[in-house]
């Protein structure tokens, strides 16, 4: 993918995708100053941020995760899946090292959080359209923290999704068709490994590192 040449200037185009019109506009006014970026278009939702993505191929795509219609994962795995060069930093708000590594997993080459915007962006765009990767300190610190910490089964993230939605065992059991002796299996190995103190404990860690969502 080649950025277009303004007066010899290469010039790097921009897609910005996030839900929210503020933070829209706030990427736009930040652009606007800099005379190596474009920014082309703009999407509210994954499946318009994917549909915008075909129609312009931008050097550098900025995504939010938590988008209505398709969330910012599922676009990049789209986009990227299409479009196995597109290089795209995630924006959000949420520092968890489960969702930063689902992200990485997508394809993302950039993750930033929307509280550094104005001091980070700009340098993060150029870094990641020159081939380079680029991560908040805040970030790899999050990441590098959990590093050497046992994943949880997929069982013990559904038991915690439904713990966080305030569901008993016996509840969880019913949904899951399991026993409720192994729903208590789940609940302890789930405890230990998030080195939580108890249930409302773990769901709040497990909300916090992004290893499950609320919908």
């Amino acid at each position: 993918m080649v950025a277009v040449e303004r007066q010899g200037e290469i010039v790097i185009r921009v897609l910005a995708a996030d839900d929210h019109e503020i933070v829209r506009d706030g990427i736009a006014d930040l652009i606007e100053t800099q005379s190596d970026m474009q920014l082309v278009a703009d999407a509210s939702d994954g499946r318009e941020a994917v549909a915008q993505f075909r129609n312009y191929h931008p050097d550098v795509t900025l995504m939010d995760l938590q988008m209505p219609n398709m969330s910012g994962i599922d676009a990049i795995k789209a986009i990227r899946g299409e479009f196995p060069e597109a290089r795209i930093v995630v924006l959000t708000t949420y520092a968890g090292d489960a969702q930063v590594k689902r992200a990485l997993q997508a394809g993302a080459q950039g993750y930033l959080l929307k509280g550094l915007l104005r001091k980070e962006l700009l340098d993060t765009i150029r870094a990641v359209h020159s081939g380079r990767k680029r991560m908040s300190p805040e970030i790899a610190a999050e990441i590098a923290e959990h590093a050497m910490d046992t994943a949880l089964t997929p069982r013990e993230i559904a038991v915690l999704k439904l713990i966080a939605a305030g569901n008993a065992n016996k509840e969880i059991a019913a949904q899951l068709h399991i026993s409720e002796e192994g729903v208590k299996g789940s609940v302890k190995s789930l405890l230990l490994k998030l080195g939580a103190n108890d249930r409302a404990h773990a769901a709040t860690i497990g909300l916090k590192r992004g290893i499950i969502e609320l919908p």
